[in-house]
């Protein structure tokens, strides 16, 4: 089957997360915005396209399904491709685990736009410090603090078990999307992370993903995505 990608052009986003596993399942997709344009998506968003009616990228398109919410994309096809074992109990644990990694994505919005999504970052600059030290000293040490505790309480190399899953993947795309975002804030916190930093390091270096990082298709981070830096809100 070759899958459909739907997603906002310029940007890794919310997206990056099902890409990283097509790309590491060597599943055949296409990015289909990237090539046609954002207004390409707008039929399905306005439930004038076959499937159900998405409320936002990122959807996929797999054959007449169409598939919308990161974590539900990456459930459907994680089994599809060796991406979580095959156990029901494992592939509801994984869905927690993503759906947890979906809050932290949420609040690492919410540092830059803590008031309203239709405001510019400087409309809500003073705002934005505020909610950006309680995520920097409360919430990023809690949520990657649980993490590392799931992996201490495995084989210490994986979060599912003793294989290679999805969540894995997310990980590696968290971790890199705070390193982008609050270096400073990351740094306090190198010694308190290691697992998580291997693991990112290991995923980094799994040949589909790594030839996917150094190609022109991994868009950089930037300030228009989800992970911005603007040094004001990593505590400079």
């Amino acid at each position: 089957m070759r899958y459909e990608l739907y997603y906002w052009t310029g940007i890794q986003g919310r997206g990056e997360f099902v890409r990283l596993a097509l790309e590491d399942a060597g599943a055949d997709y296409v990015d289909v915005a990237r090539e046609q344009g954002d207004a390409v998506m707008m039929p399905f968003l306005r439930g004038e396209r076959p499937g159900t009616r998405p409320f936002a990228p990122p959807f996929l398109r797999a054959g007449r399904q169409v598939i919308a919410q990161t974590a539900n994309i990456l459930a459907f096809l994680a089994p599809r491709h060796g991406l979580v074992p095959a156990s029901a109990a494992s592939q509801c644990q994984a869905l927690q685990w993503q759906l947890t990694i979906a809050d932290m994505v949420a609040e690492v919005h919410d540092t830059h736009h803590p008031i309203a999504m239709e405001l510019y970052y400087e409309d809500q600059r003073a705002e934005a410090r505020k909610r950006a030290a309680s995520f920097r000293h409360e919430r990023m040490p809690k949520y990657l603090g649980y993490f590392e505790d799931i992996l201490a309480g495995g084989d210490g190399r994986h979060t599912l078990g003793r294989r290679h899953s999805y969540v894995d993947l997310s990980l590696f795309q968290l971790m890199s999307g705070l390193e982008y975002a609050f270096p400073q804030a990351m740094k306090g916190l190198r010694r308190r992370t290691t697992r998580l930093r291997a693991l990112a390091e290991r995923v980094a270096s799994r040949p589909r993903v790594a030839a996917y990082l150094a190609s022109p298709r991994r868009v950089p981070f930037n300030e228009d995505g989800i992970f911005r830096h603007y040094p004001e809100l990593d505590g400079a």
